[in-house]
């Protein structure tokens, strides 16, 4: 029991259903730069917790961890991604898109006692891409607001008309948060289905196949702002530029490298992952 309620409190922290309802209205409601450091840092020290008491301090305890996290994983995914499919807010959007990313980035802990070794590699890889795309898309979301002054998905029509540079970096944050090469994601969403190949049994091929709904899932509510950017015209005919500060514009070139670097070269952050696995095996 003690465990269960450890493991909760760590849910919370990365924003998982059912403990997932302060994310929302929170980054919505946040100034955006602070909505972007809350999506990744939060989660990112989340995960990092639970890897040490995952694959460490609970070690043989997947009687208790693989349910709890195979649950967790599958609902904060599914909650995550339908909500999504609802939302008129880009911020909001982004936010149950954050959630059910976060749930994709649970499902290697539901095989942590059967593939220990690429269940860490595939939450530190899908982590560190992560932290890239979720940052770019918030930082195009920061510059296009600056001029349109709304946070409606309806208010980035024509985008590529009058910002062609933040539609292409959208598209390949928006890719890449989806899975689809060769923008990072891809890699991160392969060393999921690696870690569960590797683990076997029915417990992992019923979560691949979940995995793999809410992956396409996904691909509604992403399709429908890259709709708006570049099939729809500008709200009132309105085209005048966007000027990107130097702040903003190195923000968006060092995401955006490093998002397309991730998956044309993955094994730059897939060595990345292997460390981490030494680092926390002891190997």
């Amino acid at each position: 029991l003690g465990i269960l309620f450890v493991l909760i409190g760590f849910a919370f922290k990365v924003s998982a259903v059912p403990f997932h309802t302060w994310a929302p209205d929170t980054y919505e409601g946040a100034p955006t730069p602070v909505t972007a450091f809350l999506a990744v840092a939060s989660k990112a020290a989340g995960m990092v917790a639970l890897i040490q008491l995952v694959f460490v301090a609970f070690l043989g305890r997947d009687d208790v961890v693989q349910p709890f996290f195979w649950l967790i994983s599958a609902l904060t995914m599914t909650v995550g991604n339908l909500i999504a499919l609802r939302q008129t807010n880009i911020v909001r959007l982004l936010a149950y898109s954050g959630i059910a990313q976060g749930g994709f980035m649970l499902v290697p802990f539901a095989v942590a006692a059967d593939a220990p070794a690429r269940a860490i590699e595939a939450v530190v890889i899908y982590l560190a891409i992560y932290a890239f795309m979720n940052l770019g898309a918030f930082t195009v979301v920061l510059a296009v607001a600056r001029k349109t002054r709304s946070g409606e998905i309806d208010s980035y029509a024509g985008l590529f008309q009058y910002a062609p540079g933040l539609a292409v970096a959208m598209t390949v944050f928006l890719a890449a948060l989806a899975g689809i090469p060769p923008a990072g994601g891809w890699f991160a969403k392969f060393g999921l289905f690696r870690a569960l190949l590797d683990a076997g049994g029915g417990w992992a091929a019923g979560l691949a196949v979940i995995v793999a709904v809410n992956t396409v899932i996904a691909f509604a509510y992403y399709g429908r702002v890259l709709t708006q950017m570049w099939f729809q015209p500008a709200a009132d005919g309105d085209e005048q530029p966007i000027v990107v500060t130097g702040a903003l514009g190195a923000a968006l070139t060092i995401t955006l490298l490093a998002t397309l670097a991730f998956g044309v070269l993955p094994g730059l952050v897939g060595h990345f992952g292997e460390v981490s696995v030494l680092s926390a095996l002891g190997g």
